[in-house]
């Protein structure tokens, strides 16, 4: 499951980027919990955790199947 999520992260890349920020994969937990890490303009951004769940959290879901969630970890 990490290589599909590594995947769909690396097409997220490029629209963060784009803002000034970034976001590393820390791990994919068993019951399918993927931990991330924003950098950049997005980690302390007021509309980072918008852009985690409606963006982030939206997109791994729709193609990575078993992911259940995504945690920001600082």
């Amino acid at each position: 499951m990490k290589e599909l999520v590594e995947k769909a992260i690396d097409e997220i890349r490029p629209n963060l980027q784009a803002d000034g920020g970034d976001i590393e994969l820390v791990g994919v937990t068993d019951d399918g919990m993927v931990q991330v890490r924003l950098q950049g303009a997005c980690r302390g951004c007021p509309g980072a955790a918008m852009t985690l769940r409606m963006g982030v959290e939206r997109l791994l879901k729709e193609k990575v199947p078993g992911v259940k969630g995504v945690e920001n970890l600082l």
